[in-house]
């Protein structure tokens, strides 16, 4: 498999199939989809700086995909969209079952740093307006004239995910409920992208340079670019709507005036609400990974406690206002067990302490990102050691008035409509329990700014 490859033997098949000689190759990321990678090619006296994509997997399910990419990139350009040029592409070669080699732009995808660093103030006023104009191109692009873009439904992925998690989540259950029964007229169909985001665009200090990342582009409601876009998520601190870095009113205006079609604000909140649930299961899914085994890796483990964000997320955009906190919270969890000293916290936080002291400081590059996570993990076992009782406690009594006996019931009661009469009592408390797996999660998040509907 191409991916799994060591680096001269990528550096050698690329400059075979490239005409040149291949230099500098570094791995940028490696995605659930995509090993990306920077490298330099030198043709004669000329120097190329180059992206490589390897899609992961081989066989006949990935046959196919690289020249869709290849395809909407293409007609992205022509129809005015920021994108990097295609170099050249291979399928199921010494390089994998599917590759793609593009230009390399130079410019920033850090969401946070965009939002926050003064060098990119300028680029944070012109984004807004440029990201409309982006999506009115990419819509213009008609989906029959690219082959093998297939059309996709907007609530099977959800449901689909839902199934396939293995943890019941009687949030998410509650939000596709909601989904299925407000769903707006669709829009025409267009080519979306997917993907469009803080994160999947390449900024520079004058705005919107590139849109990246095009591999899960399909047929479907141009609104749905737009909620995505305009999902919590996607916002990491920032107070604007459009990414954390824009009002929704720019947005929408500048992407009818470049030739959108006019989508109120209803058919928008409608797609943040599918968004926000879908990334929720997204990042269950990742969990799952490492929980079954599959890949173990403490950033996976840790992107299972996030959920109950986007499950905040959500109900805050179906409008539910949970009830204040219980009052009493660490009380059951002062009685001494009898084990000894260290108690579970104390060791617990003992090596905490360690990996601050230790890896945290003395670590760099990736080995330092994942020192951090473990710490953050350990801060979260802390919480829980300490809070748990008290929260399990408030959590079986919500259940109680609801008439349920456990999660497990109160999702299939929600599934089957069973629940519907009682929708604002099941949303409080549902709202109630985020905000307690928040308390453990990640409280900051509970004080930050909450999820506004469109």
């Amino acid at each position: 498999m191409a991916t799994r490859r060591n680096a001269e033997e990528v550096a050698e098949a690329l400059g075979e199939y490239l005409g040149g000689a291949v230099t500098d190759l570094r791995r940028l990321s490696g995605g659930a989809s995509r090993v990306t990678s920077s490298f330099d090619l030198s043709v004669g006296e000329e120097v190329r700086p180059l992206i490589l994509q390897q899609v992961r997997g081989d066989g006949v399910a990935q046959s196919g995909i690289v020249p869709v990419e290849r395809a909407l990139l293409e007609a992205a350009r022509s129809a005015g969209v920021p994108v990097p040029a295609v170099v050249a592409m291979g399928e199921h070669d010494r390089l994998g079952s599917g590759w793609l080699v593009v230009e390399r732009l130079e410019g920033e995808t850090i969401p946070r740093k965009i939002l926050r660093d003064p060098e990119w103030a300028g680029a944070r006023v012109a984004l807004t307006a440029q990201c409309g104009r982006a999506l009115a191109a990419i819509h213009s692009i008609k989906p029959e004239e690219i082959a093998g873009l297939a059309p996709r439904d907007p609530l099977r992925d959800p449901l689909s995910f839902l199934d396939a998690l293995g943890e019941v989540r009687p949030a998410l259950e509650f939000g596709v409920r909601w989904l299925g029964a407000h769903r707006p007229a669709a829009g025409r169909t267009v080519t979306v992208h997917g993907d469009f985001r803080s994160g999947n665009l390449l900024v520079g200090p004058d705005g919107l340079r590139a849109v990246l990342d095009w591999e899960l582009a399909h047929a479907g409601d141009p609104a749905e670019d737009i909620g995505w876009l305009c999902a919590p998520a996607w916002r990491f601190g920032g107070r604007g709507s459009v990414g954390g870095f824009g009002p929704l009113d720019e947005l929408l205006s500048s992407y009818s005036g470049a030739g959108g079609e006019e989508i109120d604000l209803e058919r928008v909140h409608w797609w943040q609400v599918y968004a926000t649930l879908k990334w929720a299961t997204i990042c269950a899914l990742q969990a799952s990974t490492h929980l079954s085994g599959t890949t173990r890796s403490v950033e996976l483990a840790a992107i299972g406690r996030r959920v109950c964000e986007s499950e905040w997320d959500l109900l805050a955009l179906l409008g539910v206002v949970p009830p204040p906190p219980v009052s009493d919270l660490g009380v059951a969890a002062d009685v001494l067990p009898p084990f000894g000293r260290p108690t579970a916290t104390e060791l617990v936080e003992a090596v905490r302490e360690y990996l601050e002291e230790g890896a945290m400081a003395k670590s760099v590059g990736r080995a330092k990102f994942e020192a951090r996570v473990a710490r953050n993990a350990l801060l979260v076992v802390e919480r829980q050691l300490r809070l748990g009782p008290t929260l399990a406690r408030a959590h079986h009594e919500r259940l109680a008035a609801l008439g349920q006996r456990d999660d497990t019931t109160l999702a299939a009661a929600i599934r089957s409509g069973d629940l519907d009469a009682d929708w604002t009592d099941v949303g409080v408390a549902l709202a109630a329990s985020a905000r307690d797996q928040l308390l453990v999660a990640n409280p900051a998040y509970v004080t930050s700014v909450p999820a506004a509907s469109a």
